[in-house]
């Protein structure tokens, strides 16, 4: 079996709706990062597989592929498994070049919510099982299983604060290509603003007498981000340096009126079918669509946050659906250079009750 392994990590800003990247279709955003990946590639991927949620529908991966200037004999498949599409595509790459499908492969997500056609979203559940709204939903979970609004705001405070420092120390520059006119900071980040005294003040915004306030969520967001994917061996062939390796995946799902408890479930599979505990994860990217599922995720497993979004995430820096997943890979790629851990994993919570974890590990 060949061993997946990633070369390069690239995201765009993330955008508010509406906001600085408001302009450029899900193909422009997309074509970016496909762009600055491939540019001193000297043969052509095999395949660019995006993940995508609210876009304008067809093969948008294949229309980024032309709009990057790849070369036609590129392809390119999109794939829809809502908010988790973008770690959908990345780990449908590193399983097919496990086995043996090619050996270089472009993989990640986009979005653009301010180009999107469509004001609603799509149904994530028959009814008579229960549809809820991600908002009402999050306060389905917390009052499941008890995590309350100070628990929240706790994580949400680590969040804002773990951000702002990342951008004060110019980690997310790294991460970030440029796009000309637009500065290299993430739209919904405010140094200037007091988080702490914000939190206090927002009232919940899903639920009368609620805990998931505007404060402790995440907003709405455009973005783009992807992974350079390839053999092992064909990465020693190009000399380049490989930083991640895949180790192994799992998919699950759960009740979609608790979709925020799916990480949490795709997790434990994940250490079951890996023989690991959660001890032996040095490093976790959750997306923080909703701190409850942060707060959550810390309380199944008895850890703290110290593991968890060492850098900051979504609920600071936004939520861009179909990229969200290959954020949370691109954030590892960087971190795992800083922090040098060894075994780490990227996990989102999706709409619908589906849950998707990755494990890998650090090449030294």
């Amino acid at each position: 079996m060949k061993k997946a392994v990633i070369v390069n990590a690239k995201r765009t800003v993330i955008g508010k709706e509406n906001g600085v990247l408001k302009n450029y279709s899900p193909e422009q955003l997309a074509s970016f990062v496909i762009r600055d990946l491939t540019k001193d590639l000297n043969e052509p991927v095999e395949d660019i597989i995006l993940g995508n949620t609210v876009g304008p529908g067809g093969n948008l991966a294949r229309l980024s592929a032309l709009e990057s200037g790849q070369p036609y004999t590129v392809p390119g498949i999109t794939i829809d498994r809502q908010c988790g599409s973008g770690l959908e595509a990345i780990r449908l790459a590193c399983h097919l070049i496990q086995g043996g499908a090619g050996d270089i492969y472009i993989a990640g997500g986009v979005e653009s919510v301010s180009t999107s056609h469509f004001k609603s979203r799509a149904r994530f559940s028959p009814e008579h099982i229960g549809d809820p709204d991600m908002g009402i939903a999050a306060e389905n979970v917390a009052g499941k299983y008890g995590i309350t609004r100070e628990m929240q705001d706790e994580f949400a405070t680590l969040s804002y604060q773990r951000s702002l420092e990342s951008f004060d120390k110019g980690y997310f520059s790294d991460e970030m290509v440029r796009i000309a006119g637009i500065p290299l900071r993430d739209e919904g980040l405010k140094p200037d603003l007091n988080y702490e005294r914000m939190l206090k003040r927002v009232s919940p915004c899903f639920k009368k007498n609620g805990t998931v306030t505007a404060g402790n969520s995440c907003g709405v967001n455009d973005g783009a981000a992807a992974v350079l994917i390839m053999s092992e061996d064909k990465a020693k062939e190009l000399n380049l340096q490989p930083i991640l390796s895949f180790v192994d995946s799992s998919v699950t799902g759960v009740d979609p009126n608790y979709p925020a408890s799916s990480p949490v479930q795709a997790v434990s599979k994940l250490l079951s079918k890996t023989n690991l505990s959660i001890e032996d994860i040095d490093l976790i990217e959750l997306n923080e669509a909703f701190a409850v599922k942060v707060a959550l995720f810390a309380q199944a497993f008895s850890i703290s946050y110290d593991r968890i979004n060492p850098e900051g995430g979504a609920i600071a820096l936004g939520h861009p659906y179909g990229a969200s997943g290959a954020i949370l890979v691109t954030r590892l790629f960087y971190e795992a250079q800083r922090l040098v851990p060894n075994y780490c994993v990227s996990a989102i919570g999706i709409g619908g009750g589906l849950g998707i974890a990755v494990l890998w590990e650090r090449i030294t």
